[in-house]
C-alpha cells in the first residue's frame, strides 16, 4: 500500500503543534505560578551553540508549514521571528495549524515524485517529495519540537510524554 503524503503530514503536523501550543501555554502558567516573567524561557537554551526556546518553535513552525506546501508545488509563506512573548509564539503556532489545515488531501496526494529543492547555507538538497517528507521534514520538526519541550522540562515546566504526544487522533 502506498504511504499516504496527506495522512503523513497534516495529522502529525497538526498534533504536535498542538501539543507545543499547550506545552507553551503550561509554561506560562508555570511562570506565573512561580512569579517570574514568562519570556525569560524564550531565552533559555540546552547548550551555548544551539538555539533558544524561541527560535526552536519558530523552526518547527517553519518545517510544518515548509513542508505541506513544498509538496504541494507552492512557496511557503515567510513570518518575521519577531515573536518575544509565549502568546506570540502561541499566535504564530496558530497561524500555522490554519495554514497546514488549509492543504487538503488532493493536494499532497500523488504528489510523491515532485522534486522539492532545499538551498542550504551551505549545499543545495534535491529529494522527491517522499523522501524529502520523511527523511528531512518529519525528523527536522520532530527535532525542534523535542528540543522545546527538553528546554521547559530543564527549566522546571511541569511535563510529561503525555504533554509531548499532545492529543491523540483517536
Amino acid at each position: 500500500m502506498a504511504i499516504s503524503l496527506y495522512d503523513a503530514a497534516v495529522p502529525v503536523y497538526r498534533q504536535m503543534l498542538g501539543a507545543l501550543d499547550a506545552m507553551l501555554e503550561r509554561a506560562a502558567a508555570n511562570a506565573a505560578a512561580r512569579g517570574f516573567d514568562a519570556s525569560v524561557l524564550l531565552q533559555s537554551r540546552l547548550a551555548p551553540d544551539m538555539y533558544p526556546l524561541a527560535r526552536q518553535v519558530q523552526i518547527a513552525c517553519d518545517n510544518a508549514k515548509g513542508a505541506v506546501a513544498r509538496i504541494a508545488g507552492v512557496e511557503p509563506p515567510r513570518h518575521a521571528d519577531t515573536e518575544q512573548t509565549i502568546d506570540e509564539l502561541r499566535t504564530r503556532i496558530a497561524t500555522v495549524l490554519g495554514y497546514v489545515d488549509g492543504f487538503g488531501r488532493e493536494r499532497l496526494d500523488g504528489q510523491e515524485a515532485r522534486e522539492v529543492t532545499l538551498a542550504l547555507r551551505d549545499r543545495t538538497l534535491k529529494f522527491n517529495a517522499r523522501d524529502y517528507l520523511l527523511h528531512w521534514a518529519l525528523p527536522n520538526f520532530y527535532f525542534h519540537v523535542t528540543t522545546a519541550y527538553a528546554l521547559l522540562r530543564h527549566n522546571g515546566v511541569d511535563l510529561g510524554k503525555r504533554d509531548f504526544l499532545g492529543k491523540l487522533p483517536l
